[in-house]
C-alpha cells in the first residue's frame, strides 16, 4: 500500500511559527507539542530518543530542511510534526545553513520500518524546489498537503519512453541508509528527466535494496553512477563506464555526474583489476606498499617484544658494569628479546618477498626472500633489502618470459623448479654485487645518524616530521616510518631517535584535530567535533590517518596546519636526541622512551600549533 503523507502528517501536527532558535531547544519545543496532543507519552524522555539519533549523524539534510525521528515506546501512534522557523535555527545541518522547515517522524517501537518509508517518501518529496517553495509559504493544512501533491513524473521514468536517450543505472547507499540515500535518488532522477536521460536508481537503504537493478537493466546502461559513503557490490558493473562518488555529490552535483559518467574519459570498471595486486604495471610505489603491508606487522610485533624487554631488565635492575646487556640480562628479558628478535628478523626478507610478490606472483616470493636474506646478513639493511626486493620481481618476469615457449607439460616442472632455481640464483648473483655499495651506503647513513648534533639533528627532525604530516598514511609518510623502523633494526641499546622523532610527528595530525575541535568548536559539526574526541584516542596510538577526513574536505589549509606543528615536534625530539625502542604504539609504550615527560611536552606543543593553525584557517 502506498504511503501518503497526508496518512501521517495531520491537522494537529503542525507548528507555522517556531519560537526556539537552536537545536535541543527546538527539538524539545516539537517533543511538548506532540505530549499536547497526545502523540507522545513524555516529552523529556522523548527528547533523548531523538538526540540519540541525532548523536549518529545531523538530520539536517541541508537547503533550510531537518527531518529529526525517533522510533520509541513512548509514541502512541506514528506521526509526523510539520514545524516552520521564520528566523531559522542553527541545527548543525550538513551544509552549515539554519533550518526553516521541520518535519519530525515519530512512530511506535513496534511499527516496523514504518518510519524508513516515511523517511524516503518525504526525502523524495523535498528534493523538489516547487514542494520547498508551497510549503514555506503555506498558511493551512490544506495547503501544506497540496504542496506534497504536486505531480512529480520524474519518480515514474519508463525505459521505453526513453529508447533514443542515453541510459544510465545509479546506486545511492548513505551512512545510516536513511534521508540521504533517498534525497540522492530523487535528485539524480529529477535531474535525469531535465536531461532526457533515462536512469534507474537503486537505493541500499536501512531497510534493504529498493529498486534493484537487474541484469538486463545492467546491460542496457551506457554509464553507472555509484553515489555511496557505504561499500556497495560492483562486481556486477564489470565492463560498464562506472562513476564512484560520496553520496551527498549526487544531492549537489547531480547534472555534473551524469556529465562525467557519460563522458569518454570515465574508465571501464573492472573488479579483479582493482583487487588484483600483480601487475608489473601497476607501478614502483605500489609494489613498495605491498611489501610494506606485510612487511610492518613484523615489525610491530617484533619490535615491541623487544621493546619489552629492555623494559623488563629496567624493573628487574641490571648492574651498573652489564648495562650493555640490558634487553637480555634477566631471563625473562632474555627469552623476550629472543621472541622478538625472531620477529624482527623477518623484517627484511619480507619486505623484499613481498615486493617480488608484487610484481612476479608466487614464483617471485623465494627469489625476494632470498634478496632480503641477503641484504640483512650482508649488512646492507633495508635499502638493500627494497633494491632485492624489485630485483628479485622482475628477475622472475623475465625467467618467466625466457620460459614462455616450454611445452605446457612442463608447467609444473617450471613452477616447482625452474622458476624458483633460476629466480633464486640470478637474483642471488646480483645481490652479492648490489650488497657491496649498499652496504657503504647503509654504514655512512647510520654514522650519519649516530653523529647527528646541532643544526643536523634539527634539520633532520623538521624534514621527517613534515614527511609524517604531508600525506597523512601515504607514500611519504611511509616511507618516512620505514626509514624511522630502518635505523631502529640497527640501534644499539636504548633504540632511536629518529623512530622517537617519526612516531611523536605521526601523533600530532589526529591530536591536532582534537585541539582544534575543542578550542574552535563554532566552526565544526556535530560529527566532526564527535570525530574529534576520536582522533584523541587514534593519536595517542599513533594512528595518523585518523585526520584523513578533516585533510580531506580543505587540503589547502588543514594539511600545511599539520605540517607545521609535525615538523616542530619532530625537530624538538631530535634535538633532544629522545630515543624510543618500540616501532609503534604511541603514548602506551611511552615507558620505552629514554625522556618521557619531555617527549609527550614536545607532542603537545606539536599538537597545539597545529589545531589552533588549523582552526584559526578552518572556514
Amino acid at each position: 500500500m502506498e504511503l501518503k503523507i497526508s496518512d501521517v502528517l495531520k491537522s494537529n501536527s503542525i507548528i507555522f511559527d517556531l519560537k526556539e532558535n537552536d537545536k535541543k531547544s527546538v527539538l524539545l519545543e516539537m517533543s511538548e507539542y506532540l505530549k499536547e496532543q497526545g502523540f507522545v507519552s513524555n516529552a523529556n524522555q522523548f527528547l533523548d530518543v531523538l538526540l540519540e539519533r541525532e548523536s549518529i549523524s545531523t538530520t539536517g539534510v541541508g537547503d533550510g530542511i531537518a527531518i529529526p525521528h525517533g522510533r520509541s515506546n513512548l509514541v502512541t501512534e506514528t506521526v509526523v510534526l510539520f514545524g516552520r522557523s521564520a528566523a531559522g535555527v542553527n541545527f548543525e545541518s550538513m551544509d552549515g545553513k539554519p533550518v526553516h522547515l521541520f518535519f519530525m517522524i515519530a512512530t511506535p517501537e513496534n511499527s516496523g520500518n514504518e518510519h524508513l518509508k516515511i523517511l524516503a517518501e518525504l526525502s523524495g518529496k523535498l528534493m523538489h524546489a516547487d514542494v520547498v517553495l508551497k510549503l514555506k509559504n503555506a498558511s493551512t493544512y490544506s495547503e501544506i498537503i497540496e504542496a506534497f501533491a504536486i505531480d512529480d513524473t520524474s519518480n515514474n521514468i519508463e525505459t521505453n519512453d526513453f529508447h533514443n536517450h542515453k541510459k544510465v543505472v545509479a546506486v545511492t547507499a548513505c551512512a545510516t541508509g536513511i534521508a540521504h540515500t533517498y534525497m540522492a535518488a530523487e535528485k539524480l532522477q529529477e535531474i535525469a528527466k531535465k536531461l532526457n536521460i533515462d536512469v534507474k536508481v537503486e537505493t541500499n537503504g536501512t531497510s534493504g535494496v529498493g529498486n534493484q537493478l537487474s541484469k538486463t537493466d545492467i546491460e542496457n546502461a551506457d554509464a553507472v553512477i555509484v553515489a555511496a559513503d557505504i561499500k556497495v557490490e560492483t562486481s556486477r558493473f564489470d565492463g560498464k563506464k562506472m562513476l564512484a562518488v560520496p553520496v551527498a555529490k549526487a544531492i549537489k552535483e547531480p547534472q555534473k555526474l551524469f556529465e562525467e559518467a557519460l563522458s569518454d574519459n570515465t574508465p571501464i570498471h573492472s573488479e579483479k583489476a582493482q583487487e588484483s595486486p600483480r601487475d608489473e604495471k601497476k607501478g614502483i610505489y605500489k609494489h613498495l606498499m605491498s611489501g610494506v603491508s606485510y612487511m610492518l606487522p613484523f615489525v610491530i610485533g617484533g619490535g615491541i617484544v623487544i621493546a619489552l624487554s629492555f623494559l623488563v631488565d629496567q624493573l628487574i635492575g641490571v648492574p651498573q658494569d652489564s648495562l650493555g646487556q640490558l634487553g637480555s640480562y634477566n631471563e625473562l628479558a632474555a627469552s623476550l628479546n629472543k621472541i622478538g628478535g625472531a620477529a624482527f628478523g623477518f623484517m627484511l626478507p619480507v619486505l623484499a618477498g613481498y615486493i617480488a610478490y608484487s610484481i612476479a606472483d608466487r614464483p617471485g616470493l623465494v627469489a625476494g626472500f632470498v634478496a632480503g636474506g641477503i641484504a640483512s646478513t650482508g649488512g646492507a639493511g633495508f635499502l638493500g633489502a627494497l633494491i632485492g626486493g624489485f630485483v628479485a620481481g622482475y628477475v622472475v618476469n623475465f625467467v618467466k618470459r625466457m620460459l614462455n615457449g616450454l611445452p605446457h607439460s612442463l608447467n609444473g616442472l617450471k613452477n616447482i623448479m625452474l622458476y624458483p632455481l633460476l629466480g633464486v640464483l640470478i637474483t642471488g648473483a646480483i645481490m652479492l654485487i648490489v650488497n657491496v655499495p649498499m652496504k657503504t651506503i647503509n654504514d655512512m647513513m647510520n654514522n650519519f645518524l649516530l653523529n647527528l648534533s646541532g643544526t643536523n639533528a634539527v634539520i633532520l627532525g623538521l624534514l621527517l616530521g613534515a614527511m609524517m604530516a604531508i600525506d597523512l598514511g601515504g607514500p611519504v609518510n611511509k616511507a618516512a616510518y620505514v626509514f624511522g623502523t630502518g635505523t631502529l633494526a640497527t640501534a644499539s641499546v636504548g633504540g632511536s631517535s629518529v623512530m622517537a622523532a617519526v612516531m611523536a610527528a605521526g601523533m600530532v595530525p589526529p591530536l591536532a584535530v582534537f585541539v582544534a575541535t575543542l578550542f574552535f568548536k563554532d566552526k565544526f559539526t556535530v560529527e566532526e567535533k564527535q570525530a574529534g574526541l576520536t582522533n584523541a584516542v587514534l593519536g595517542a596510538s599513533f594512528i595518523t590517518e585518523g585526520a584523513i577526513p578533516f585533510a580531506s574536505k580543505d587540503p589547502l589549509r588543514i594539511i600545511p596546519s599539520f605540517v607545521v606543528g609535525s615538523a616542530v615536534t619532530g625537530a624538538l625530539v631530535l634535538a633532544s636526541n629522545i630515543m624510543v625502542s618500540a616501532p609503534h604504539g604511541g603514548i602506551f609504550v611511552i615507558f620505552l622512551v629514554s625522556q618521557p615527560v619531555l617527549y609527550i611536552a614536545y607532542i603537545a606543543i606539536g599538537s597545539i600549533i597545529s589545531g589552533f593553525i588549523m582552526g584559526i584557517l578552518s572556514k
